[in-house]
């Protein structure tokens, strides 16, 4: 389904978060290889937003490093973020924008082919709506618009932020069989969700836990306990 292939590991070493003056996270840490999939659970805050953020070279980590088959990412952002998809809350169309010509627009920011786009329309539940503006979809129809640039212009890491958000249930099992299909082709995906979703082979990473390690690392007295 997508063109995914990379064997080099996502690694995530002992990393830390700070948002503002609050520590967010810290001494956190994951391997993720070709095929495999990791759901970061945890309460409100406890930092899966944040944490996808820092995987996407968005947000600077405070400690610790993200590397790529044993190079750390900064050394090539660039490279590395050509590799990477980040679907966070925001569906970023525009009102006036068609549909199609949204995909098509992002897709050739990603040098993507243009062949898929109708193809990643279908796939989200999308044909028949191309030459719609943006401002005619509902919240779920933007949403599942943001979902298709994964199909569009295919790259080896996913990183999604409550991607079932604002979907139905038709919406919810096409893009868990596109998340199947990405893995079976070799590629990696993120997901914080709070949700169950039916997926086989991934691992959960709670972020409570690093949260709660970053709590007692900024209270001194609680950490001697």
């Amino acid at each position: 389904m997508t063109a995914a292939v990379d064997d080099g590991e996502l690694v995530a070493a002992a990393l830390a978060c700070r948002r503002g003056e609050r520590l967010v996270f810290c001494r956190l840490g994951f391997v993720l290889g070709a095929g495999g999939g990791l759901l970061l659970t945890g309460a409100n805050g406890s930092g899966k937003s944040s944490l996808l953020r820092v995987l996407a070279s968005l947000l600077a980590p405070a400690a610790g490093a993200v590397s790529w088959g044993g190079v750390p990412v900064d050394r090539d952002l660039a490279g590395y973020r050509a590799r990477l998809h980040y679907v966070g809350h925001r569906d970023a169309t525009k009102p006036a924008m068609r549909v199609r010509e949204t995909l098509a627009f992002w897709s050739e920011m990603r040098r993507g082919d243009a062949a898929r786009i109708d193809p990643a329309l279908a796939t989200m539940g999308l044909d028949g709506l191309g030459d719609w503006p943006c401002r005619w979809l509902s919240a779920g129809q933007r949403h599942r618009l943001a979902l298709a640039r994964l199909l569009a212009a295919p790259a080896p890491l996913w990183l999604l932020d409550e991607p079932t958000a604002a979907l139905d249930a038709d919406g919810e099992q096409r893009l868990l069989s596109a998340i199947r299909g990405h893995r079976a082709a070799g590629g990696r995906v993120v997901i914080a969700t709070h949700q169950n979703l039916p997926l086989d082979g991934v691992d959960t990473l709670s972020l409570d836990d690093f949260a709660a390690l970053a709590r007692a690392e900024a209270d001194p007295f609680a950490a001697g306990f």
